[in-house]
């Protein structure tokens, strides 16, 4: 497992292969939109989840992504993201 805080405006790929589960904690106060994409870039795309004006506390869980895990808030964020990309043998 691995945890990342996030508190830019900007795309952040956290993982470039397979997750079994992403885990997304909001700590302070966010006005607007996180998207969830499952790539290895930061384009957006494909588009696993957008959470709007999410409330402080609060927990989203997104599971299986293919090729990589990538958070986009649309602006400054006070974020905690689990990655779990233990998925043993393949």
């Amino acid at each position: 497992m691995a945890y990342f805080y996030i508190t830019a405006a900007a795309a952040v790929n956290l993982q470039k292969d397979r997750v079994r589960k992403v885990l997304i904690t909001v700590n302070a106060s966010v006005t607007g939109t996180i998207t969830i994409s499952d790539e290895t870039g930061t384009t957006g795309t494909p588009v696993v989840g957008i959470i709007t004006n999410p409330t402080v506390g609060t927990n989203y869980e997104y599971w299986d992504f293919k090729t990589g895990v990538t958070i986009t808030p649309s602006a400054i964020s006070n974020l905690t993201v689990n990655v779990d990309s233990s998925y043993g043998a393949h």
